[in-house]
């Protein structure tokens, strides 16, 4: 997913109420994480928060001051829906 700011430019990234793409993630609070494609894995899960403009934040579990990924809501449903009709499945081993 190509992300392109509203100056068209891939890759510009606009900021809303603080919350930007690539901001450490211990920055969004604590509460509302959550583990949704937890496995067997050894703890190694990327978690998910939605936040209150309804864009989503994605962290890796094993470091969660690390940077977050900031989603719109357009972005990660067409992500899940990709994903669930196999257009992700040239990642699995």
């Amino acid at each position: 997913m190509d992300r392109v700011g509203n100056d068209g430019i891939c890759g510009y990234e606009d900021i809303y109420d603080g919350i930007y793409n690539g901001m450490p993630a211990n920055q969004l609070g604590v509460e509302g994480w959550r583990k949704p494609w937890s496995g067997g894995n050894g703890g190694s899960c990327v978690e998910a928060k939605r936040l209150n403009d309804g864009r989503v934040a994605l962290r890796q579990s094993t470091d969660p001051d690390g940077p977050a990924l900031i989603y719109s809501n357009h972005e990660i449903t067409t992500f899940i829906l990709g994903a669930k009709a196999g257009e992700a499945d040239f990642l699995l081993g």
